[in-house]
């Protein structure tokens, strides 16, 4: 059985910590990884209305708390800095947070975008 990778892909806000924490529930045991990914656009601010020392830090800490590597990634190409990290690491599952349309994976255009790229991998949407 193929190991679980678990990739957890925050965005610019504070609910991330939830997703960090649904990602650790998906872990089963020790052999399995856990990775926190935010692939921020090359304009943009880490975390809106906050300093990116500040935002950064929170992220650390709270993918810190459940043992999980956390990688940023500044590009002008979310979508592809995403794929690529998920095939580098051999991802199996990843989770995101759902899109203003919803949680059905359907109406969410990233993580359609993303399983175009990455056939084969579970997606949880929360």
């Amino acid at each position: 059985m193929k190991t679980k990778k678990v990739m957890v892909c925050v965005t610019q806000q504070k609910t991330c910590e939830r997703l960090i924490e649904n990602g650790y529930k998906e872990i089963d045991n020790d052999q399995q990884e856990l990775y926190v990914i935010h692939v921020v656009n090359e304009k943009d601010t880490f975390l809106y209305e906050n300093n990116d020392g500040d935002a950064l830090e929170y992220l650390f800490r709270v993918s810190k708390k459940v043992g999980a590597d956390l990688t940023v990634i500044r590009s002008k190409d979310v979508i592809k800095a995403m794929v690529d990290f998920a095939k580098d690491k051999g991802i199996t599952n990843i989770i995101m947070g759902s899109s203003p349309e919803g949680q059905d994976i359907q109406n969410h255009s990233i993580a359609l975008k993303l399983k175009k790229h990455l056939p084969g991998r579970q997606f949880l949407i929360i």
